[in-house]
């Protein structure tokens, strides 16, 4: 009682002293800041319809070219050969891509009595362009020197870092394609790539040559192993005998006396083979030219607001051409790339030694890409620090957040309101971050609000997939909105088509419903080796070519996309409601006892049920709340946490607006870990659903009783 005492009083005073703050300071901010305008150029149609009828409408972006977009057109790079030579020339000596030095590894023991290995780290060291250009001269020469030759396929497996970004660039000097591979696919999915691709050479990484070792005697054609160097320490190579085995370095210094030349590729040659995650059977590969990359650079240049005193946070996977263009677009400005990992990332990553710095802090980004998984765990880790803390930090920081929130929504910023509450939350990331732009999976209202007011950052949405190059869609840096994709990225078009089954159609009103296409010169050739499917999922006329995404989309009244359902995830229960799996699990996920869910519907039955994966922390702090106090493993089987869980989540869902159908009437807590190596979710930790169903199937089976 006494709390809610002092919290009334705490709001009452907040309020009146922000209220006479307001009342004084409310012209100047009118004046500098023309709330109206940016609620104009907020509210502005982004797109226009340029045909119609009653199965189909398309749309094209009204957004200008930008000038990289025209400094590519201008000089004639069409290929990322080109565009990196052109780089190299205006950007010579500047900072190109840094690394972040590991001067130590030692052990630490943790407050659970654990023992952890943690790096002793020092600051980064750059690349100049020039340097990043010559190492890749050197480095193409010495895979041709490996016998490669120009237009054949090199597989790169490793995690993302500057040598992935050269020895790349290296390739594409003599036309070899790359076939890309997620570091975190399991064992078959790698084995898959390999071989379908017929790759004589993989390059892979320290960390990584453990699991090509386990599958070299499924991938015979391989006679070449180039593997990234530790910092700290010497790569085993024993078993390799048969194999010609290098490090990276090697490969450099024999590139510096090779005499072989540059064979440059064309605009049509394949540049990436690239390895979808694979949500459902095997990894696809789709094949990308040069010229599919550089329509989406030009496409992402021209919404994609970065300048030369820029820098990129280089943390997504490479393996994926949304991170590398991101890259590439960033290079072609000046912006250096400091390259981290999940591991090193913030002050409190698993490898970071206590009292050391995080790379975000040492690096202080201004730019960063990412995914929802790594933005719902930031809001998450936000939220859980502000909740436990003292009662009136947690007053402050709800006050603050609505107060922002509140003018945010009116067209104007709080400058003072950053400063003092939520500068501490925006020094996580290095305190210097004014730019984020997520993709790869559909971003939750809830995260992309918390993102956008606590680390004081203009968060972007975008939408696209491999098969368009990761191009699609993208907010424009004056959408205020949340929830949607913004409009069509100017080089290519978008297009919705009727989707009778599930009752979206064009003519819907208010907004024009159905099937997401997309088309332009982004999207891909197709399949490798599989032409059923390409067939299946790609066709040309006489506008563009297209991509049928399989995701449902609406265009709203200011020419944005919002994506409303996925045609796979939508199941009709017996009572005769559609319900979207996909939307219900993008909600959910954000819950904090949630690390990942998915939820499963049976059509003869009327409700759904979810598979969770529990956030042990989240867990814990609710077995807690209901005083029971034991091991993970054994929370995960108790039926009063696991009735606790079920009741919280019930809440939560309503509170977000999910209908009493959509809501799980029964969970299971699945204390097993959702990894890739698992087979229970993709490279890009999307869920596999049927390997789910089919691992839990006893589960499911007694919820449904």
């Amino acid at each position: 009682m006494t709390n809610q005492i002092l919290e009334k009083l705490l709001y009452s005073t907040l309020y009146i002293i922000l209220f006479i703050y307001d009342v004084l300071t409310l012209p100047l901010y009118f004046f500098i800041q023309r709330p109206w305008k940016n609620l104009e150029l907020a509210n502005k149609c982004k797109s226009k319809c340029i045909s119609s009828d009653r199965h189909q409408a398309t749309y094209k972006s009204d957004h200008p070219i930008g000038e990289y977009h025209k400094l590519v057109i201008k000089e004639q790079a069409d290929t990322l050969e080109k565009v990196f030579s052109l780089v190299t020339k205006i950007h010579a000596n500047r900072n190109c891509l840094g690394t972040r030095s590991i001067l130590e590894e030692h052990e630490e023991v943790q407050a659970d009595g654990k023992i952890m290995k943690k790096y002793i780290m020092g600051s980064y060291k750059w690349r100049s362009f020039r340097d990043a250009e010559l190492e890749a001269q050197h480095f193409g020469r010495g895979v041709r020197e490996l016998g490669v030759i120009p237009r054949e396929r090199v597989a790169i497996f490793a995690e993302t870092r500057a040598e992935w970004m050269i020895a790349a660039q290296g390739l594409f000097k003599h036309s070899c394609g790359v076939a890309t591979i997620y570091a975190t696919l399991g064992e078959d999915g790698i084995t898959h790539a390999i071989n379908q691709t017929e790759v004589s050479v993989v390059i892979t990484s320290h960390d990584l040559m453990p699991k090509v070792k386990k599958i070299l005697d499924k991938v015979p054609l391989v006679r070449t192993i180039i593997y990234f160097e530790d910092q700290l320490h010497k790569t085993n190579i024993d078993g390799l005998e048969k194999l010609n085995v290098m490090g990276y370095r090697d490969v450099v210094e024999m590139g510096k006396r090779s005499t072989f030349a540059n064979v440059s590729p064309t605009k049509d040659d394949l540049a990436i083979l690239m390895y979808t995650s694979g949500s459902t059977g095997v990894p696809k590969g789709v094949l990308l030219t040069h010229n599919n990359l550089l329509t989406t650079m030009k496409g992402f240049l021209d919404f994609y607001d970065i300048y030369p005193t820029d820098i990129l946070l280089g943390l997504l996977p490479l393996a994926h051409c949304y991170e590398l263009l991101a890259e590439c677009c960033s290079m072609l400005a000046g912006v250096p790339i400091g390259y981290s990992s999940p591991l090193t990332l913030i002050d409190s990553s698993p490898k970071i030694s206590k009292g050391q710095v995080g790379d975000a802090r040492m690096l202080k980004p201004t730019v960063m890409t990412s995914v929802p998984l790594l933005l719902d765990r930031i809001v998450k880790g936000i939220r859980d620090k502000v909740d436990k803390g003292p009662l009136m930090t947690r007053i402050l920081f709800y006050f603050a957040y609505n107060y922002k929130k509140k003018w945010f929504k009116r067209g104007y910023g709080t400058p003072i309101v950053d400063r003092i509450v939520f500068k501490k939350v925006k020094n996580i990331i290095g305190g210097n971050l004014r730019a984020v732009v997520s993709g790869g999976a559909p971003l939750s209202p809830e995260t992309h609000e918390t993102i956008r007011l606590c680390l004081c950052v203009n968060t972007a949405q975008g939408y696209g997939c491999t098969e368009t190059s990761a191009s699609g869609s993208l907010m424009d840096k004056y959408d205020m909105s949340t929830g949607r994709s913004g409009c069509p990225v100017t080089t290519n078009y978008i297009r919705l088509i009727n989707w009778e089954e599930g009752n979206y159609f064009v003519t819907n009103r208010p907004n024009p419903q159905g099937e997401v296409l997309i088309g332009g010169e982004n999207i891909a050739d197709g399949y490798y080796k599989m032409p059923e499917e390409t067939e299946g999922s790609f066709y040309e006329d006489e506008t563009a070519r297209w991509f049928r995404t399989g995701d449902v989309g609406e265009i709203q009244s200011d020419g944005t996309i919002k994506i409303i359902d996925r045609k796979k995830d939508l199941v009709k229960l017996q009572h005769g409601e559609y319900i979207s799996l996909g939307r219900i699990e993008s909600i959910l996920k954000t819950c904090k006892v949630v690390e990942n869910v998915c939820i499963y519907a049976d059509s003869t039955k009327t409700y759904c049920m979810a598979l969770v994966q529990p956030a042990e922390r989240g867990l814990m702090d609710l077995a807690e709340s209901i005083g029971i106090n034991q091991d993970f493993d054994d929370l995960c089987e108790n039926q009063d946490v696991i009735k606790a869980a079920n009741d919280l989540l019930a809440n939560y869902g309503r509170e977000r607006g999910l209908n009493k159908f959509e809501i799980p009437t029964k969970i299971a807590l699945c204390k097993e870990l959702w990894t890739p190596d698992s087979g229970l979710v993709t490279a890009a930790f999307k869920i596999k659903r049927k390997d789910v169903q089919k691992k839990y199937q006893n589960v499911i089976n007694k919820l449904y009783r």
